[in-house]
């Protein structure tokens, strides 16, 4: 008996240290999971977000990249003929002709030095002088020159192989539509492109 009762603490704490052991290696086993799944939890996090980060960042380059600016070159075969019409009716003395006609050549070949045609990212807008300056009020209608693209209804180039004309319908200056003509004193080709580029396609022949 006494050797038994010697034996009992022994064998308890034998007992007691494998319990101990395997509550041990139970909660480590646990804890390894937890952090198996913290770390799993955490790294599909990391990635949603560098995801999300990257079509954001994407998003955010789309919006910044803008058209670039053009500006038709000056064409001053217009100004040129008028002037050698006037000429010509001139020499032929019918000088009631020769002067009007002169003086719009005149106009036209000074106009064709100073005014600009410069289409940015969002609108078309008349400028002047080389450091393209600010043309003021339109002399006509009222309002700044410059309208957006996406208040044209409508535009047309009179005539393709030789423009003389462009033609626009814009609903900026009034709702109605504003009618607006200009003499083609620019590279008739490159105003043509970026017309179509900026304001889509003509859609009919002339103005309603």
């Amino acid at each position: 008996m006494e050797s038994t009762l010697l034996l009992s603490p022994r064998f308890l704490s034998t007992q007691s240290i494998e319990f101990s052991s395997n509550v041990r290696q139970l909660i480590g086993n646990g804890n390894t999971q937890f952090a198996r799944r913290n770390d799993a939890y955490i790294s599909h996090h990391r990635s949603s977000f560098k995801i999300t980060s990257f079509f954001s960042l994407g998003k955010k380059k789309v919006k910044e990249i803008k058209r670039e600016t053009v500006v038709p070159d000056p064409d001053y075969r217009i100004p040129v003929v008028l002037l050698g019409l006037a000429g010509g009716f001139a020499y032929e003395d019918n000088l009631l002709v020769a002067a009007p006609v002169g003086l719009l050549g005149l106009f036209l070949l000074f106009q064709t030095t100073r005014v600009r045609f410069v289409f940015d990212d969002e609108a078309l807008e008349v400028k002047v002088g080389k450091e393209l300056e600010e043309s003021g009020e339109n002399v006509f209608v009222g309002g700044k020159n410059r309208w957006k693209y996406t208040s044209f209804v409508n535009w047309e180039l009179w005539w393709p192989n030789f423009p003389i004309l462009v033609y626009f319908k814009e609903t900026q200056t009034k709702p109605e539509g504003q009618v607006h003509f200009f003499p083609v004193i620019f590279n008739g080709k490159q105003l043509y492109d970026v017309m179509v580029e900026r304001a889509g396609p003509s859609k009919t022949s002339g103005p309603n």
